[in-house]
């Protein structure tokens, strides 16, 4: 009975020193938690300071804007979504690296590395759409393309980390065709996306692997 045990233990052994060099496992669920709140923080300062309290933006809102208001508002929306974007990657990094080094795990691997290249195609694929899409003032397509485009990085990133990543990157998906079809709807659809949504993943995340 007491071989049958330590079988069974090595097996378990060998299952996690399977997955660990085949999965990037140094994701941090408290890094899904800030990048929440910092979208949730960037879509509410968008709101206060650029949309007179709106978090709908309507057609004729963009009609109300002066001569070029509507370039500038696009503008100074990318510019802070861009910050939002600088911030919640830079805790991401920060905090699964100190996970690393807390579990004696390399954060720089030939796992790592596919999955960032699985992750980042996607994005840098939406990313230049984005500014097709600016160029062509195109606007009312710009947040539901970040969703889309970024729930698609997660969808093919999957298979290198933990697979609860794949079932955020259809609902991301789901709210961009939402954003897309609800035009006005795209902010609150954004905030509920990059912020609410993270969140909830960050903290399920945490529990489950981290506590």
């Amino acid at each position: 009975m007491e071989n049958r045990s330590e079988y069974i233990e090595d097996i378990r052994v060998i299952k996690k020193v399977m997955e660990e060099s085949s999965r990037f496992l140094s994701l941090s669920g408290l890094a899904g938690v800030f990048a929440g709140l910092s979208a949730i923080a960037g879509a509410a300062f968008a709101a206060i300071f650029f949309l007179d309290g709106n978090l709908s933006i309507s057609e004729d809102f963009f009609l109300s804007l002066a001569s070029g208001g509507k370039e500038s508002l696009v503008l100074k929306l990318a510019l802070l979504a861009g910050i939002v974007l600088l911030v919640s990657l830079s805790l991401a990094l920060w905090l699964s690296y100190r996970k690393s080094f807390r579990k004696g795990l390399s954060i720089w691997t030939p796992v790592s590395k596919r999955f960032l290249t699985y992750l980042l195609v996607p994005l840098f694929t939406g990313g230049i759409l984005i500014l097709i899409f600016i160029a062509g003032g195109q606007f009312n397509l710009i947040l539901p393309a970040m969703l889309i485009f970024y729930g698609l990085s997660l969808v093919s990133a999957t298979k290198f980390t933990y697979s609860d990543i794949f079932y955020l990157g259809i609902l991301e998906t789901v709210l961009g065709l939402l954003a897309a079809a609800f035009p006005s709807m795209g902010l609150i659809l954004w905030a509920l996306g990059f912020g609410i949504l993270h969140i909830i993943y960050g903290l399920v995340m945490y529990r489950k692997y981290e506590r």
